[in-house]
């Protein structure tokens, strides 16, 4: 799958299609379009914040950020994003 750097996850996923245990949908048209639709939704860029962290989460958001291979910006955004729309709950 080219040069990108792939985590275990993403590597069994990808041996997985390899060994054909992954089959198309039948509306595979459909479902490409609406995974796009979501995607340009998610990816928009409408408005900028500023927040102030302490260094501490700042440096830790970056390391966290770079393992995932994302940009730290990247990050925060779907954390706030997931936070939101139910997918992270708190205590």
């Amino acid at each position: 799958m080219g040069k990108t750097k792939l985590n275990t996850e993403e590597r069994a996923l990808e041996n997985e299609i390899e060994n054909g245990e992954w089959s198309e949908t039948e509306n595979m048209e459909q479902e490409i379009k609406r995974y796009q639709a979501q995607a340009k939704t998610f990816l928009s860029k409408n408005k900028n914040i500023n927040i102030r962290l302490t260094e501490w989460d700042y440096n830790k958001i970056k390391a966290r950020a770079a393992e995932e291979g994302l940009p730290y910006q990247t990050l925060v955004s779907s954390l706030i994003h997931k936070y939101l729309s139910g997918k992270i709950k708190t205590v």
